[in-house]
């Protein structure tokens, strides 16, 4: 509660009060008072359903003003001078209120997670490198992408001294957010929860569409003077470990870069997955993948089929439809969609001004929305054996999730059960990443709107051919189709120690790595959202790559200070990595039979998505550990 104080004007902040989510605002003035009643009833939210924000918490009116009003003394006497009677909760306290705001327990490791990234106790950042050890040792780093994994890591290399250079083959930062320029591209997490814990952004909606996102990516990039060290249009081609001098060498065509170490964090969507179908190339209009969206494409009164029923194609098709003359949606699989009120609401002044005002306001919301979009749902994606039902669900609650989400499917479709035939899927829910209704459910009620399910075995000059061999008439035809995610590093080869090639040793598309970042035989080279790392369940991978960055930076700066050249994880700390990471596969929804997803390479290993929740994967992430590790030192000190 270190939020600088000067008077405010009261007024001002009951007309704010009155927007403000009340189980948020309830462990503010619990804080400031130190009164108890506010974590009792009638004050104690109930659980909120679905994902929204619950902003009232299930309280009834005159409660409601009831806390308002003491929430406005409260507030008001802290900005006067008044010091918070809890300033930083005890460990039993948080705990209890973790589980209070949420009306719903949380489990207790959270605590320690919490207490860290709420700031009542934060991270310390990174020991800085001496000058001199960077001097003697020319110790720097590469890090190869400008997204959100790279900025992150160059954040912290920062903070710790450490000279870097990016290497970003597009012409800005952003990664994903820069590219994916289709309709309708956004996030489908809160934008309170999806940015970074170390800048704040006053977002004009609650879920950010794609060009705020790239513009927060270049504030990042600009706000830490990050761009001196990025060179714009680098592809790199090649990186190579030499073991007699411990540095790598990054090559893009005829250039070089030597640093002591390389980060990865080219990311997990950068490939487009182009359909294997006959007659891409007779097409005669313009046809594209998603992630090539053309810039001066106008779709007015055009035919247009979209080939995918994915999370872009769930954006892409509510955001056309009313602009084309008519427009077909060719299904492979239909998706669990989740609703979500506030998607396409924007964020009040009220609330901009709590956000900036409110001591504890700001930290209070953002972990009630990684509560409900993180971890709330993990223990409903394991597997009950004994479960009567396995064919459409997992378990108990998993079979409530389906009738919660049926329901709400059956309720916009009301009148069309030859829609909710078509979208009804068969298989458990979050079996697939779960999507949010962005209008789709409206979009397909549309007369100008076909959703076929017939699938398509090819193109002709004029259009798209289904299985039943009609064609269907078509001026521009979009490829939904994903992205190729089970093919790390592409286009990228990198030999480790004796010449070793990462893509042989992970034969082709079955990738792995302790953690998720490092990998036997190639010594001081780390993956961000590399095997393993991607939160299938939803939530923000931001958290996930400051995680990444923090535990990467924070070893890098270990071996400058110990004078170690090279660390090289142990065979045995990923094959125990790796068995823990299968088995807990085994008895998630991701084994499930009943669908195709691209979590799951060629041998029906899911490579992509991680098994743990987001604290356990923050705690094995805070301290690197070095017996994971064989260690190497500098050659000065071994001779």
């Amino acid at each position: 509660m270190s939020t600088p104080r000067r008077p405010l004007d009261e007024a001002r902040l009951r007309t704010a009060i009155a927007a403000a989510n009340l189980p948020t605002l309830a462990m503010v003035t619990h804080q400031l008072t130190g009164d108890e009643r506010w974590l009792r009833d009638p004050y104690r939210p109930t659980r909120g359903g679905g994902l929204g924000p619950n902003d009232s918490g299930g309280l009834d009116d005159a409660v409601a003003e009831d806390l308002r009003a003491a929430a406005v003394e409260a507030i008001a006497a802290w900005s006067r001078g008044r010091e918070p009677a809890i300033p930083v909760p005890d460990r039993d306290l948080l705990r209890r209120m973790l589980s209070t705001t949420m009306g719903e327990p949380v489990p207790d490791e959270y605590e320690r997670l919490m207490r860290e990234e709420m700031g009542f106790e934060p991270d310390p950042g990174p020991a800085r490198v001496p000058a001199e050890v960077v001097d003697d040792r020319e110790y720097s780093v590469v890090i190869i992408g400008a997204g959100i994994s790279g900025m992150a890591a160059a954040v912290r290399l920062q903070r710790a001294g450490v000279p870097f250079t990016i290497l970003e083959r597009h012409h800005d930062v952003g990664g994903v957010w820069l590219t994916n320029t289709y309709p309708g591209a956004g996030v489908d997490t809160p934008s309170f929860l999806y940015s970074f814990s170390f800048f704040p952004r006053k977002w004009s909606t609650h879920f950010g569409k794609r060009d705020e996102m790239a513009a927060y990516t270049a504030e990042v990039a600009d706000h830490f003077g990050l761009r001196r060290h990025i060179e714009f249009g680098v592809s790199v081609d090649s990186a190579t470990w030499d073991e007699h001098a411990q540095r790598w060498t990054v090559v893009a065509g005829e250039r070089e870069w030597h640093a002591s170490a390389v980060i990865s964090a080219v990311g997990l969507f950068t490939t487009p997955k182009m359909p294997n179908l006959p007659g891409l190339d007779d097409f005669d209009g313009p046809l594209f993948h998603t992630a090539e969206w053309p810039a001066d494409l106008d779709l007015t009164g055009k035919r247009v089929a979209v080939v995918g029923t994915g999370a872009s194609a769930m954006q892409v098709v509510p955001a056309i439809a009313d602009r084309t003359a008519h427009l077909t949606v060719f299904q492979r699989s239909p998706q669990w969609v989740a609703p979500n009120a506030e998607y396409f609401e924007p964020v009040g002044d009220d609330v901009h001004w709590l956000m900036e005002h409110v001591p504890g306001y700001h930290a209070w919301y953002r972990f009630r929305l990684a509560w409900v979009f993180n971890d709330r749902v993990h223990a409903s994606l394991q597997i009950d054996r004994d479960w009567a039902h396995p064919e459409r669900s997992l378990n108990a609650v998993n079979d409530a999730h389906r009738r919660f989400f049926s329901r709400y499917l059956e309720d916009q479709l009301a009148g069309r059960p030859d829609l909710v035939a078509k979208c009804l899927p068969d298989y458990p829910p979050f079996g697939k990443r779960m999507l949010l209704d962005n209008g789709w459910f409206a979009a397909l009620r549309r007369d100008d709107v076909e959703l076929r399910t017939d699938g398509v075995v090819r193109l002709t000059r004029t259009g798209v051919v289904g299985a039943a061999g009609e064609e269907v008439p078509a001026d521009v035809v979009v490829l939904s189709t994903g992205f190729d995610a089970q093919h790390y590093l592409p286009g990228i080869e990198v030999s480790g120690r004796d010449g070793a090639s990462l893509h042989e040793v992970w034969a082709d598309d079955d990738a792995v790595a302790h953690l998720g970042m490092t990998v036997p035989g190639f010594p001081n080279f780390f993956l961000m959202y590399g095997p393993n790392t991607n939160a299938g369940a939803g939530g923000s991978f931001i958290f996930v790559a400051e995680a990444q960055a923090r535990y990467i930076v924070d070893l890098l700066v270990t071996m400058a200070v110990e004078d170690i050249g090279a660390v090289d994880c142990r065979p045995e700390a990923l094959q125990a990595w790796t068995a823990d990471v299968d088995a807990r596969h085994d008895r998630m929804v991701w084994s499930h039979p009943g669908m195709t997803t691209y979590y799951r390479n060629s041998r029906g290993r899911v490579v992509t998505n991680s098994p743990y929740r987001v604290v356990d994967y923050w705690a094995m992430t805070h301290e690197p550990d070095l017996a994971d590790f064989r260690t190497t030192p500098v050659p000065a000190r071994a001779a």
